[in-house]
């Protein structure tokens, strides 16, 4: 009789742990087949809408539009610089870095500070016009570059400038920028 009664919760025991182990198979399937749907899937995130067109930014690649728009206000804050605020200008320019060119881009920052602070000359820019290419993730910006002792404007010239970018994951960061020498300054080298 205990024979029976022990073979019988032994039988009840084997059911429940094939139940369990069924149950672990499809979870752990499901888990792999979800692992591998989110790996080779673009990823996407949908940005705050500034514009009335619709921006996102993909692991496949960047918007056009959205480098655009990074690239416009990126070059608004970089190109556009008072004594007064130079240390919140040098510090949000440095958010937008890429870490690799963190440094490099910060030497030349400093220099740029040390060169205006205590001085009365501030500089505007006026965007004219823009190219991007996303592909190559290069921005470049023309237009107009006002400099001012106090309110008088004492230079006002067409200018080009060149921005690179880094994209790491679904971050786009600013690799360097360059000014393009103008025909004048190409001859005189």
């Amino acid at each position: 009789m205990q024979a029976e009664f022990a073979h019988e919760l032994a039988q009840g025991y084997l059911r429940q742990r094939n139940r369990f182990a069924l149950l672990a198979g499809v979870l752990g399937l499901t888990t792999l087949l979800g692992l591998g749907a989110a790996v080779t899937r673009d990823e996407h995130v949908v940005l705050v809408p500034v514009t009335a067109e619709r921006i996102t930014v993909s692991s496949g690649g960047i918007d056009a539009a959205y480098l655009e728009l990074v690239t416009r206000d990126t070059a608004l804050m970089l190109l556009n610089r008072a004594p007064e605020s130079l240390d919140y200008w040098m510090t949000n320019i440095l958010k937008l870095a890429d870490p690799a060119a963190h440094g490099r881009l910060k030497a030349e920052l400093v220099q740029i500070v040390e060169e205006q602070r205590g001085s009365d000359v501030s500089q505007a820019f006026v965007i004219g016009q823009m190219q991007v290419d996303p592909e190559a993730l290069t921005s470049r910006v023309s237009g107009t570059l006002k400099t001012f002792v106090g309110a008088q404007v004492i230079s006002s010239q067409e200018r080009q400038f060149i921005f690179h970018w880094a994209k790491r994951g679904l971050s786009l960061s600013l690799a360097g920028f360059e000014q393009v020498p103008t025909q004048d300054e190409e001859q005189d080298q």
